[in-house]
């Protein structure tokens, strides 16, 4: 997983609200649990007609949406079935921060343990990114906050462990990796034994 420190991307706007993880990734696609190739089918029924060619009016496959990592969505982004797909599939087609005033639990766990960015901000800064999709914002993971056109930051909120595993670009178990050493003294020099 890599780490993120900061992001600086121009935003890509879908403004739908209750953006559930089947949309995301469609359950058909679940059938891998590889990270790699998924991010060909995000948002596929959007993406996609019937036929599998592009829809032309879907923001993903416009010209200005290239290169773009930081995703502003509609309220309440992530709802539905739990699957650690959805975050894979954002991350595998090149996104990783999406931008909201509510993001569903779940999927907000799942994310920050793989790697993507969920931040919740309040409803003037998310109306105003709505409204001027491409702006280029810059994202401070140590310092938790999105910095605006103009210099304007506002802060979001992450906790502890989490911001640290994706400073450094691990999951849980890399943390624990990390630590062996000392597990292993703690398991040697422990007084009782299980």
């Amino acid at each position: 997983m890599d780490a993120i420190r900061k992001l600086e991307s121009r935003t890509v706007v879908l403004p739908a609200t209750d953006i559930d993880t089947d949309q995301i990734i469609p359950a058909r696609f679940l059938t891998t649990t590889s990270r790699e190739g998924l991010g060909g089918n995000l948002f596929y029924d959007w993406r996609f007609d019937a036929d599998g060619n592009e829809n032309p009016d879907f923001v993903l496959n416009q010209a200005e949406s290239a290169g773009c990592t930081v995703l502003v969505a509609g309220r309440n982004f992530g709802c539905g079935s739990s699957r650690e797909h959805a975050p894979w599939a954002l991350l595998d087609y090149g996104l990783r921060a999406v931008i909201s005033t509510e993001i569903a639990d779940i999927f907000r766990s799942n994310s920050l343990k793989n790697g993507f960015l969920p931040i919740v901000v309040d409803e003037a800064t998310h109306a105003w990114l709505l409204d001027n999709p491409g702006v280029r914002v810059s994202v401070d993971v140590e310092k938790s906050t999105v910095t605006l056109p103009g210099g304007a930051s506002v802060s979001f909120p992450i906790d502890d462990f989490a911001r640290y595993c994706l400073l450094e670009g691990i999951d849980q178990l890399g943390f624990l990796q990390k630590h062996e050493d000392a597990i292993q003294k703690f398991e040697e020099e422990r007084p009782w034994k299980p």
